[in-house]
């Protein structure tokens, strides 16, 4: 693979070309992850609105029929429903470790192996999270195990 980056006039929109023989899985999941990282994600916190990049949000839970963000420090709500999260991030470091959640993968310190098929993912915060049996087998291949 060759990467070439020339640089362009202040004026002008930053363009991406690739030029490849066969858009593979590889491929097409470094172009979502591309426009990903370009997008925000808009949350709330008491009556302030603010757009955060997602590579600051270390999961997603859904909670009495409310979505929060959970950063290093900070929670937030988020308008919408996980499903929609989920789609939107889907060919991203964010998986469905349950009914309930989605997990940045590249926010996760560690896995082990719970009881019953399960996971638990240890986050750089500290905190940690079960990624149910019915997610496993796409964590794992998520992971290339």
């Amino acid at each position: 693979m060759i990467i070439t980056i020339q640089d362009c006039p202040a004026d002008a929109e930053d363009e991406i070309i690739i030029r490849c023989k066969q858009v593979d899985e590889q491929l097409l999941n470094m172009i979502y992850a591309l426009k990903a990282g370009r997008d925000k994600v808009t949350v709330s916190k008491g009556e302030k609105i603010f757009q955060i990049p997602p590579s600051e949000i270390y999961y997603f839970e859904s909670v009495d029929n409310r979505v929060f963000a959970y950063a290093r420090e900070d929670v937030y709500d988020v308008k919408g429903r996980l499903y929609d999260i989920e789609e939107r991030f889907r060919h991203t470091d964010f998986f469905r470790a349950s009914k309930s959640t989605i997990i940045n993968l590249s926010k996760v310190k560690n896995f082990s192996p719970g009881f019953n098929g399960r996971f638990e993912a240890c986050l750089e915060n500290g905190e940690k999270l079960l990624i149910s049996r019915q997610y496993a087998a796409g964590l794992k291949e998520k992971l290339g195990l």
